[in-house]
């Protein structure tokens, strides 16, 4: 005896599973989300899990070639290496002044974004915020090249007042980071001012709060989780870097580190164990900016 399913025609049997997939929404996420969340699984998780493998590798001092047997060498040169200590401090110490650099430069242009200006005004600032990141990276980096080298547009400007400029250094390295990234501080500071109630300025100074109380008490708290969030794009961003200081500075810091040992040494091993500082770093301050409530800004 045939059954009722098998004697549908095939529209019937489409328009069955069909109706069948639109009463089941977990379902319908399934399928959705499958082709992306396989993907990230695949290319990226995948990759992260033969970098972290290839950590423990080593190359053969003789040939050259990648010996893929368990070791812990790469860690303890890692460690005991006075000069890869002194990279790391160098790159989270940048990272954290171009944090606070584009913090201090983000507040009032952010607050006046929001605030303040009018919608016209408004615009012409989102555009001026928005427009260098229009613009090619390396165009940026280089413009900055040529602004910071020696004898260029900045020694000839502080040359009138006696100075020098900083050159090729880790101010130089400091001073572009601090103008790549502050778009991205100012976005998300722009986006947790909006989100106050104006009801609040209201109530503060109906209760004697001044300028200064009311930002300190009222305004800080609440903008806080959006510091946070931009403070994750500044801090990441400089901490993995490696174009910027190849032309700004002289000295290493991490990505160029992660990048002669990869490309130029052929250290593949190395590399890799470099690596893992900075994703280390970023989980600790990805888990104090989850304390402070970014994730929720974003």
């Amino acid at each position: 005896m045939t059954s009722r399913s098998s004697s549908l025609p095939p529209e019937g049997i489409r328009r069955r599973s069909l109706a069948a997939l639109y009463r089941h929404v977990p379902a319908q996420l399934l399928i959705l989300l499958a082709p992306p969340v396989g993907w990230f699984g695949v290319v990226y998780l995948g990759s992260l899990a033969i970098l972290l493998l290839s950590a423990f590798w080593y190359l053969n001092p003789v040939t050259s070639a990648v010996v893929h047997d368990f070791s812990l060498n790469n860690f303890r040169d890692l460690i005991e290496d006075p000069v890869n200590r002194v990279i790391i401090q160098r790159t989270v110490t940048i990272a954290l002044a171009v944090t606070a650099t584009d913090m201090l430069l983000a507040f009032p242009i952010a607050w006046f974004m929001a605030r303040v200006a009018s919608p016209r005004v408004r615009s012409l600032l989102f555009m001026g915020v928005l427009l260098p990141l229009w613009s090619n990276y390396l165009v940026r980096v280089f413009a900055w090249r040529i602004i910071l080298a020696k004898g260029g547009p900045l020694d000839g400007l502080l040359g009138l007042a006696g100075l020098q400029g900083p050159g090729f250094s880790d101010v130089s390295t400091w001073l572009v980071f601090s103008y790549l990234w502050l778009p991205y501080m100012i976005l998300p500071i722009y986006a947790g001012f909006e989100r106050i109630p104006g009801s609040l300025f209201e109530a503060s100074a109906d209760l004697g709060g001044r300028g200064a109380t009311t930002f300190r008490r009222v305004v800080l708290p609440l903008v806080l989780p959006a510091v946070a969030a931009g403070s994750i794009f500044t801090f990441s961003l400089t901490l993995g870097d490696y174009i910027t200081p190849t032309l700004v500075a002289k000295n290493q810091f991490l990505g160029n580190v992660i990048y002669v040992n990869q490309g130029v040494a052929n250290n593949v091993p190395f590399a890799a164990t470099f690596a893992i500082v900075p994703i280390g770093i970023m989980a600790i301050y990805l888990l104090i900016a989850r304390r402070l409530g970014a994730f929720d800004a974003l």
